[in-house]
């Protein structure tokens, strides 16, 4: 089985991501403090959903900062799950500015209200949305999924990559652009909740488990 560390900072759908990864054959471990030996994991899990500033509070109060920081700088692989992904960024605008984790140069900013014809259409951007290829899946933890499958997103806030090299899927929403996915080295990200995204989510965690 492939070991998993989860961290677990009291926020977020903690128990349907373990699930997930658990039946994808994972073998899981869940910290909600971070202590010297996590650095070691073998891989790294950060779930989220919820506000990018209460979210960011929790891991530094915990210590998580400094070790998601330390732990991507082993080239073991990472990912971070919706507002988990959003935290890797180096800044949101979600109700406020707040810092993140600086793993990736860009910001978080809101969904736009309106379609590209300028038509109003709803936020939070909540639904089944296909699975647009940004740059190659080939050798990522996209390989096993096929461009055009749905994936599940509920979310207000999107990341807007600095470095569009890094977007690894994208959707549109009444034509507008939306990052699905990002990949930088050993780090990963997903704006969509694959524990909720049927064969494209459990086809990437599958993936991820075997990097």
């Amino acid at each position: 089985m492939s070991a998993v560390t989860v961290l677990d900072y009291g926020i977020g759908n903690l128990l349907n991501v373990l699930r997930a990864l658990e039946h994808c054959g994972a073998s899981l471990k869940v910290v909600d403090k971070a202590s010297p030996e996590d650095v070691d994991a073998s891989r790294l899990v950060l779930p989220g959903v919820g506000a990018f500033g209460d979210g960011m509070n929790e891991l530094r109060a915990r210590g998580f900062d400094d070790l998601v920081r330390r732990f991507a700088q082993t080239g073991r692989p990472f990912l971070g799950i919706c507002v988990g992904m959003q935290m890797m960024f180096d800044a949101s605008e979600e109700m406020g500015e707040h810092a993140g984790l600086g793993l990736m140069a860009g910001r978080v900013q809101p969904v736009p209200p309106n379609g590209a014809d300028g038509t109003p259409h709803r936020v939070p951007h909540i639904g089944w949305r296909p699975l647009e290829a940004a740059t190659e899946w080939k050798g990522t933890i996209m390989e096993g999924v096929a461009p055009g499958e749905r994936a599940y997103f509920v979310h207000s806030f999107a990341a807007v990559p600095a470095d569009d090299g890094v977007r690894l899927a994208d959707v549109h929403y009444d034509g507008r652009r939306i990052c699905a996915a990002v990949h930088r080295d050993n780090l990963y990200g997903c704006q969509f909740h694959p524990e909720r995204s049927a064969h494209a989510g459990l086809g990437m965690l599958e993936r991820f488990l075997k990097l």
